[in-house]
């Protein structure tokens, strides 16, 4: 795969210019959001899971002994889904995430992550470190925080 930048028209094989810079920019986010899942992807799904149930054990790791409400979760997760229950679900069945009603609040359910989630996400943070390196070494440390800044202030737009 080459380095060379080339533009979004070309990659997507568009013949008409966009409406506007906007809206080359949105779809320009589209398309690196997708490729980047995609990279991501192939390192975690050997394992078993995809990369919102990474996210889900991500999580879980960092809630530590405390464990974490099954609604901390959602409201903390990347990619938003809908479908918490059923991602946990999974993850249960897996052996990965242990879950249990709390008994203050039998509305709650609390979740921890398990032994056997530890061990898989230490066989997958190095090579995901390595794969995100890999991804932004074109950039220059001042054009990753100015990619930082941008995208902070278009996601405080757009809540």
């Amino acid at each position: 795969m080459s380095n060379q930048p080339t533009s979004l028209r070309e990659e997507i094989r568009q013949t008409k210019p966009f409406e506007s810079p906007a809206q080359e920019a949105i779809l320009g986010l589209y398309r690196t959001s997708d490729m980047l899942q995609r990279r991501f992807s192939h390192l975690v799904e050997p394992h078993g899971i995809s990369l919102q149930q990474y996210n889900v054990l991500r999580i879980l790791r960092g809630a530590g002994k405390e464990g974490t409400p099954t609604l901390d979760i959602a409201q903390r997760m990347i990619e938003k889904t809908p479908g918490i229950t059923r991602l946990l679900d999974k993850l249960e069945t897996k052996h990965l995430v242990r879950r249990k009603r709390c008994p203050e609040d039998r509305r709650q359910v609390l979740c921890w992550i398990t032994d056997a989630g530890l061990i898989l996400l230490a066989k997958l943070d190095k090579p995901l470190v390595q794969s995100g390196l890999s991804a932004m070494e074109c950039l220059s440390q001042t054009e990753i925080r100015q990619l930082i800044s941008i995208l902070g202030k278009l996601r405080a737009q757009l809540t």
